[in-house]
């Protein structure tokens, strides 16, 4: 698990590395990936949950 000293020294060294300017653009960034994987995937349960439905209907 990662704690807050681990925290604080990513986030020290992606400033370094990216900068004040882009790291909002990153972050904004990996919400928006993390947000439409986590709709693709609910997609993909939501289709197995009908697909069992339809089994045991049968």
């Amino acid at each position: 698990m990662i704690g807050v000293g681990s925290m604080v020294v990513i986030g020290a060294v992606a400033l370094l590395i990216f900068g004040p300017k882009k790291l909002p653009e990153l972050g904004r960034a990996a919400g928006d990936t993390l947000r439409e994987f986590k709709n693709s995937t609910k997609g993909l349960t939501d289709d197995d949950d009908r697909e069992e439905d339809k089994k045991e209907s049968k």
